[in-house]
């Protein structure tokens, strides 16, 4: 499976592009860290979106949307992410993002086509 991280220059655009491409994917979310453990925030809703966030003088963010309706939707905020890794399968398709913040904490957020549903 290979990965590629991805620089943090790029993200604003890269975040852009992923989130039209992959928007309505089953998207499962989940998050480590040493204060929570392990933690999964969604299970197979609707992936909405990925956008970067900074304000002047403020630490980036970066806010993971998943679930369309109001009983499924989770906005995941992620405080000052250092590094970004896109896992792929091997013929290329998207499976996973990897994010990194500064206080060791790790977002997952793995992909399903919407196709993919019935298997």
């Amino acid at each position: 499976m290979p990965t590629q991280e991805i620089i943090h220059d790029k993200w604003n655009d890269f975040f852009n592009s992923f989130s039209r491409q992959h928007e309505g994917w089953l998207a499962t979310l989940e998050v480590f860290g040493p204060e929570v453990g392990a933690q999964e925030e969604a299970r197979n809703v609707p992936f909405e979106g990925i956008s970067v966030g900074s304000a002047k003088g403020e630490s980036d963010s970066l806010i993971i949307n998943v679930g369309k309706s109001p009983e499924d939707h989770v906005s995941h905020k992620i405080d000052q992410p250092t590094h970004v890794w896109l896992r792929q399968a091997t013929t290329g398709a998207d499976l996973a993002l990897e994010i990194e913040a500064q206080d060791q904490s790790k977002t997952l957020l793995r992909f399903r086509s919407p196709d993919l549903l019935a298997s």
